[in-house]
């Protein structure tokens, strides 16, 4: 019998002790022995949770009950997590975890203290979906070439309803609180760091690269109005908040932002809460996984499919999936100045003449080549001009934005999105 001690139960906490006991029949088939849940930690004890476990608030009564032999941290944060894992591990007890921030900031320090003990950790990233280990076996034969994801149901479902239903931004932020997709401070949604956690922890597994959220480009979807998602449709164009890794030669890059994609892609088609990450491997080719990101029951199947691994053999392979350096330790982080891409600007300006003419002169000035130009009336005799680009480097784009700023015909800072 495997023995398991949760230290937050939940909403997934909860979901993982509900569908070890009601699924105990095919679970125990597939692990080999009876899998029970014998403790929880909670932060408020008091409260009833329907559940036929010993609860805690603890977190002692696990780290150091000998009969545990794996413990689930649910706990969310960074630090406290952290030392809770390291003391788990240190002890000899398997860890599964579903938290993506713990192994944005610790992933490879958590590695070589887990050496040979079963570190599992499919639901830190989209969920239900099963991303972990297809990367890390799966495709474990490839050479990962790009990954492109969709790694936030909350901006997914925003970024729908603004698209097929012309919502403002505003207006469905405050729909996505309340159905309890969107927390009351959204930024860690909205603003790309929940897919940078998720984006570094799948880079890690494909390049073996060590970099932190601060390293990286991230942006949200905060700016984007009505104009841009017109624009995007009228030349065939989606736009989504993309977690995205790419090798470039002896370089990865790792960005978080909005993008303008394809209508045609399979990630475009992608709507509502869900997830959705594509994998381009050399060998392969392109793979596209798709599934709820998020959800009590979704989680908890991937932390329960942990849990079952861990039975099987009671070890891991190696928790990133490598034991000596990926691709020759060669690869290294691509400064987010050097991207090239193609790029969308919505500029506020004087509706006025010459304005276009001064406009097109400064492009040229920074190496920037125009591609389409649409203009669009706003109010006070004003006008947006919704202009594409070829491709150019991210550099040259800032500094021309830095330059547009000053201009007293320019009102307001200029939206950039990418274009994939």
């Amino acid at each position: 019998m495997i023995k398991v001690g949760i230290i937050g139960v939940g909403t997934v906490g909860t979901s993982v002790v509900n569908i070890l006991k009601k699924s105990a029949d095919v679970i125990s088939a597939r692990a080999g022995c009876n899998i029970v849940v014998k403790s929880g930690v909670v932060k408020n004890i008091a409260k009833d949770r329907g559940l036929d476990i010993t609860i805690t608030d603890n977190v002692d009564d696990i780290l150091n009950d000998k009969e545990i032999d794996i413990v689930v941290e649910l706990m969310g944060g960074v630090e406290e997590p952290f030392k809770v894992v390291k003391y788990a591990l240190e002890s000899g007890k398997a860890v599964v975890t579903a938290n993506k921030a713990l192994l944005a900031y610790h992933r490879y320090e958590l590695q070589e203290i887990a050496k040979d003990i079963a570190f599992e950790f499919e639901a830190s990233v989209a969920g239900g979906i099963p991303i972990i280990n297809a990367l890390r076996d799966g495709l474990s034969a490839n050479h990962i070439e790009s990954i492109t994801g969709i790694m936030n149901g909350t901006c997914n479902y925003m970024m729908t309803k603004m698209t097929n239903e012309g919502v403002a931004y505003d207006v469905i932020l405050k729909e996505a609180q309340d159905l309890g997709y969107a927390e009351a401070d959204p930024t860690f949604d909205v603003g790309g760091y929940d897919t940078a956690h998720k984006l570094l922890i799948l880079a890690s597994i494909a390049y073996g690269i060590d970099t932190k959220p601060e390293d990286i480009l991230i942006e949200g979807i905060e700016n984007i109005t009505q104009d841009d998602i017109a624009f995007a449709k009228e030349f065939g164009y989606a736009i989504k908040l993309l977690g995205i890794a790419k090798k470039d030669k002896s370089e990865v890059e790792l960005r978080v932002h909005a993008c303008l994609i394809k209508q045609d892609k399979m990630i475009a088609k992608i709507d509502g809460v869900m997830n959705g990450i594509s994998v381009v491997g050399d060998k392969v080719g392109e793979t596209l996984y798709y599934g709820p990101g998020a959800g009590g029951d979704a989680t908890a199947s991937a932390v329960v499919a942990n849990i079952i691994d861990i039975a099987r053999s009671g070890k891991s392979t190696p928790m990133l999936g490598f034991n000596r350096p990926m691709e020759g330790d060669t690869l290294t982080l691509k400064p987010s100045e050097d991207i090239e891409s193609k790029y969308y600007l919505r500029i506020n300006v004087s509706d006025k003449t010459g304005v276009l003419a001064k406009l097109t002169k400064i492009f040229e000035t920074h190496n920037i080549s125009i591609e389409t130009i649409l203009q669009r009336p706003s109010e006070n005799e004003r006008a947006n001009l919704l202009i594409s680009t070829h491709i150019a480097v991210e550099k040259d784009i800032q500094a021309m934005i830095s330059e547009l700023e000053t201009l007293d015909f320019v009102h307001t800072k200029p939206m950039m999105i990418r274009v994939v």
